[in-house]
């Protein structure tokens, strides 16, 4: 099973149980009934919201240890650099 479809599976697992609980098919008390399962999506979006937005700062926070990716990008300048030279284009 690829991944895309493993994330579809749970989406439709996920849908369905709160469709069901939405409709009132599974019981639950009177209380988190109208109140709160009506605003699960919101929570839900929310909270993958900040989900990302940490994620996104955690890859700015270890963004140096990346060094031998900068290497390995040295390493191709300089290439790219001596394969335009040797076809006669000045690069610096």
């Amino acid at each position: 099973m690829t991944r895309a479809t493993q994330h579809i599976s749970l989406l439709f697992i996920l849908s369905s149980v709160y469709l069901a609980t939405f409709l009132g098919l599974i019981p639950l008390p009177k209380k988190v009934q109208s109140e709160i399962i009506p605003v699960l999506p919101f929570w839900a979006i929310v909270s993958f919201g900040a989900y990302l937005l940490f994620s996104l700062g955690w890859g700015v926070l270890t963004f140096k240890d990346t060094e031998k990716a900068f290497d390995e990008l040295v390493l191709e300048i300089d290439e790219a650099k001596r394969d335009l030279r040797a076809k006669g284009v000045d690069v610096d």
